[in-house]
């Protein structure tokens, strides 16, 4: 398994298929743990595909319960 960019632990369930949840609890997650530049680096990368491509970034930046 590839290593995450952070330790921050995010708890996704129940966000199935809203990618707008998603992209908001990780967001917060970082800027929270203080990392606002990867919340900015991270909605970047999310927002340039599709949902799959959405979730594989977010397993890069945060850990996905």
């Amino acid at each position: 398994m590839e290593q995450t960019k952070t330790n921050i632990t995010v708890k996704l369930s129940g966000e199935d298929g809203n990618a707008f949840a998603v992209l908001g609890k990780v967001n917060r997650a970082l800027k929270k743990a203080g990392h606002p530049e990867l919340a900015t680096e991270y909605f970047r990368e999310a927002t340039k595909g599709d949902y799959d491509h959405l979730l594989q970034t977010t397993m890069k930046y945060v850990i996905v319960e």
